[in-house]
């Protein structure tokens, strides 16, 4: 995991990141976005050890980069490689991932899914 983070971290920004999610909420849907915002807030957290978030950034960078493995564009289905890394990063830095981040997580989709 860490050579492929390491390979996508650098397409990572706070900007892309939102605006992807932003603009293919509904296509990417709960499942991808779950782990995305997850990891998202564990990233922002000071306590979540560097080599946790270069993981994370590397998963996110994957997740909003336009050129993957399964391409976007086919809807539902096109998020399903990017679930698969935001799983892997999910469980590689699993235990920075905190109760609070997971609640934030839920909160923000609620929020736009409701």
């Amino acid at each position: 995991m860490t050579n492929d983070s390491q390979k996508y971290d650098k397409y990572y920004t706070d900007d892309s990141f939102w605006g992807k999610v932003k603009k293919y909420a509904k296509v990417a849907g709960e499942k991808v976005l779950e782990p995305a915002l997850k990891l998202y807030y564990a990233a922002q957290d000071p306590d979540t050890p560097t080599w946790a978030k270069t993981t994370i950034y590397g998963a996110l960078g994957y997740f909003i980069f336009p050129i993957d493995l399964v391409p976007d564009i086919l809807g539902p289905v096109g998020y399903t490689d990017d679930l698969g890394v935001l799983l892997a990063a999910a469980t590689a830095v699993g235990m920075h991932v905190k109760d609070e981040h997971a609640a934030r997580a839920r909160q923000t989709l609620a929020q736009w899914f409701s």
